[in-house]
């Protein structure tokens, strides 16, 4: 399984980016995704995550209400709609696919077993 980020960017506090993430294959609609991002120096940590069939999320503290992940099984895609942005939402933004098929979701990172390569999110103040 191959997981593509993209949609990162440049953007002045206050604006919005939306991050793409497109997998290989089609087992992709069985299988909860999340986004975890890492600031320089900082540790990974988890963003939000939507499970298998899109009806469930989770978020953040630091980001809900800003941000809204979603997912398009028959295009094999998530999303993070990311609002109102801020100087500490600066990272590099990663997708991952959690290891249990038709599983719950979860924000530890072991859970997740395929990491796309991130993509690099800029938010100037």
């Amino acid at each position: 399984v191959q997981l593509q980020a993209s949609g990162g960017g440049l953007v002045q506090a206050g604006g919005s980016l939306r991050l793409s993430c497109a997998a290989s294959k089609r087992t992709f609609s069985n299988y909860a995704m999340g986004w975890f991002r890492r600031a320089p120096g900082n540790e990974r940590e988890f963003v939000a995550v939507i499970n298998w069939n899109g009806v469930s999320t989770y978020y953040a503290d630091s980001v809900k209400g800003r941000f809204t992940i979603s997912r398009d099984n028959a295009k094999n895609t998530v999303y993070l709609q990311m609002n109102s942005l801020k100087s500490e939402d600066t990272a590099v933004y990663y997708c991952a696919r959690d290891r249990t098929p038709y599983g719950g979701y979860s924000q530890s990172a072991l859970r997740y077993d395929y990491w796309g390569q991130g993509t690099q999110v800029t938010v100037s103040s």
